[in-house]
């Protein structure tokens, strides 16, 4: 008498099975099968695959047409040419591609672009240039808060906008108290920067560069 194995079918046995029944049917395997969408009156509708967004990015209107499933980080970096943003992960764990939308940030690479009709959007190319940075850029380069440079276009957007959510009186989980006026303190920089990573190990010289923007001690 066989096992429990011998009887078992085969991982080949299987694909065999699953290709000769979708030969006969016709149908697709399951895994790839998409269901069309229905109105309420049970006609399929078909889902546009493009469509357009306006948006203003650092400064200036534009209008794109994209494909639906296009991230904000894609089209700013594929489409209108600003490499600035960087794409790290991809999953938005990193970082690297943190942006600035109606003065918050965000991760540019979990949302899609056609979300952001009429958003005002500020890269790091839009901050400064390399003639006239912005105050954090020119922190940055002064305390070294960098080494290889990858994720610096999304650690200094995203200080930029700390230190808006601290001035705007947004508390963190660093904050003692939740009802009081937040202060720029190491600590609270930490923790608002925390979804920002740095593989260099840079950290000290962030909290160094982002303390001398407020201008205050930590």
């Amino acid at each position: 008498m066989g096992t429990l194995r011998d009887l078992a079918p085969s991982r080949r046995d299987l694909l065999i099975g699953a290709a000769a029944s979708a030969a006969v049917t016709g149908a697709p395997p399951l895994a790839n099968a998409q269901a069309p969408a229905t109105s309420a009156q049970g006609t399929v509708v078909q889902a546009p695959s493009v469509s357009k967004v306006s948006m203003t990015v650092n400064g200036m209107a534009r209008e794109l047409e994209l494909d639906t499933r296009t991230t904000l980080l894609d089209a700013l970096r594929e489409r209108l040419q600003l490499p600035g943003t960087k794409k790290g992960c991809d999953h938005g764990q990193c970082g690297a591609c943190t942006v600035i939308v109606g003065g918050r940030r965000i991760n540019s690479c979990l949302t899609l672009a056609i979300m952001h009709e009429g958003d005002s959007i500020t890269t790091i190319e839009g901050l400064g240039t390399p003639e006239k940075m912005h105050p954090m850029q020119a922190a940055f380069v002064k305390h070294d808060g960098y080494q290889c440079g990858y994720c610096t276009p999304g650690q200094i957007c995203s200080a930029v906008a700390i230190l808006k959510e601290i001035d705007s009186g947004i508390p963190s989980h660093a904050s003692n108290d939740l009802t009081a006026q937040p202060q720029v303190t190491a600590a609270e920089i930490r923790e608002r920067m925390s979804g920002n990573i740095c593989r260099c190990g840079a950290y000290s010289n962030i909290v160094d560069a982002i303390t001398e923007v407020s201008g205050r001690k930590a």
